[in-house]
């Protein structure tokens, strides 16, 4: 080899060498705040952050702040409420991560329950009233039901700890809003669009039973008009587990009233039993509140867009508010429409449910095959967001989203309950 060659070879192994060494952009590592950490006795009572406390910034015109309720049947409830300084969220880590409300100035998505406080786990009997006890703490805007089972209270057959077969009672909704969560942190993102992450771990366990972990994040960017969840529901014991999700969101007034509607693309709607089945023609329209109104529910198969999700939208009245949920029709399947449109005093609202399946008792679902199962170590990932959309602008563009995916398809409406 020539010297000019070989000085040319060292020369380009040299240059191809110090850019194989050079150390990559690493973007800023988030700040980590724990609030709560039950492995090292870590527990703030109280925590106040804004994006001015920050040094160097990230974003602006936000502020998370942490408080625990005294007094009443919400003494010792811990209360977060995250600001982005346009939404406003509460959540509720001592009741499984649930989250109280949104506001947006003076838009509100959550309901008027005739239960005032946030109750503590500790006080909620789930076995009462038949099985209905989880309804004693029942007033938040998105609580999930879960994670064992969920829906309708009544009997299942399981394997006991002695491998024999028996028959046993299941509360309302399982317990996962009635357990409080282990591990809660934040995290700031330190880089452009500064999200805010909240995060929390709740396990839902015991001794020879189910042995289930909810690992969430609820975040949202500094000035935006969306909240997104992002779960994910791990087995942690060493054989399959079944498993049921179902995102119950509640919606009250100002945004139901008489006359307001939901928006959904779906190949098929059922009512859940005979008296919704009345009502079957006019499942997307809302009645005033009416006293002595007994509670109609609606199952629906949602279609998905080109990127398989599924969107649903209740809007008031006028087409000027509306509020959204999009999310994976892999990842939740089906969608409940739960209307209760009594007396405001009695609790005013309507649900738009997400899930793995309907609220039927698990034993039903199973025989129809919407109970998921999880294998020993296995994880399954849930996302969804939530809009708010002001002006009639806003709220015809999300419409016109939900029409291009029915994109003229049918959609079957029964008029009798499901044979299950």
């Amino acid at each position: 080899m020539s010297r000019l060659v070989a000085a040319v070879v060292a020369a380009v192994m040299l240059v191809v060498g110090y850019f194989h060494v050079a150390e990559p952009v690493r973007a800023a590592e988030p700040l980590r705040y724990v609030l709560t950490n039950t492995e090292d006795g870590t527990w703030l009572d109280t925590f106040d952050l804004t994006a001015a406390d920050v040094p160097g910034g990230a974003g602006e015109g936000w502020r998370v702040r942490k408080e625990t309720l005294r007094g009443g049947v919400q003494d010792g409830i811990d209360l977060i409420t995250l600001d982005n300084g346009s939404l406003s969220v509460r959540v509720v880590p001592t009741r499984g991560m649930s989250i109280v409300d949104v506001r947006q100035g003076d838009f509100r998505l959550g309901w008027e329950s005739p239960v005032k406080e946030l109750v503590h786990p500790s006080l909620i009997n789930l076995e009462s009233r038949g099985g209905l006890g989880w309804l004693q703490g029942f007033n938040e805007w998105m609580v999930r039901c879960g994670l064992e089972f969920a829906g309708h209270p009544g009997t299942d057959e399981v394997v006991d700890n002695t491998g024999a077969t028996s028959s046993v009672p299941l509360t309302l909704h399982g317990r996962i809003g009635n357990l409080p969560a282990s591990r809660v942190e934040l995290l700031i993102e330190r880089e452009p669009p500064y999200r805010l992450r909240l995060r929390g771990v709740v396990h839902e366990r015991w001794f020879m039973g189910a042995k289930l972990e909810l690992a969430t994040e609820i975040s949202t960017e500094p000035g935006s008009d969306t909240l997104r969840i992002e779960d994910a529901v791990t087995n942690r014991g060493g054989t399959p587990q079944e498993f049921q999700l179902i995102y119950h969101a509640n919606y009250g007034a100002p945004l139901l009233e008489e006359n307001a509607t939901v928006v959904t693309a779906a190949k098929r709607i059922a009512p859940m039993n005979e008296h919704a089945a009345k009502t079957i023609d006019a499942f997307a329209n809302y009645r005033g509140p009416t006293a002595g109104f007994v509670e109609e529910v609606f199952l629906v198969w949602p279609y998905a867009d080109d990127e398989g999700r599924a969107r649903v939208m209740l809007q008031d009245a006028a087409g000027e508010r509306a509020a959204s949920i999009q999310w994976s029709i892999d990842e939740l399947p089906y969608l409940t429409i739960w209307k209760n449109t009594a007396a405001t005093e009695d609790g005013y609202v309507t649900g738009l449910e997400p899930a793995t399946g309907f609220p039927f008792n698990r034993g039903v679902e199973r025989a129809a095959g919407r109970v998921s199962t999880l294998a020993a170590g296995e994880t399954r990932q849930f996302t969804l967001e939530f809009g708010l959309h002001q002006g009639r602008e806003a709220v015809a563009k999300h419409a016109a989203a939900i029409a291009a995916i029915q994109n003229g398809r049918p959609t079957v409406i029964d008029d009798t309950p499901p044979v299950e």
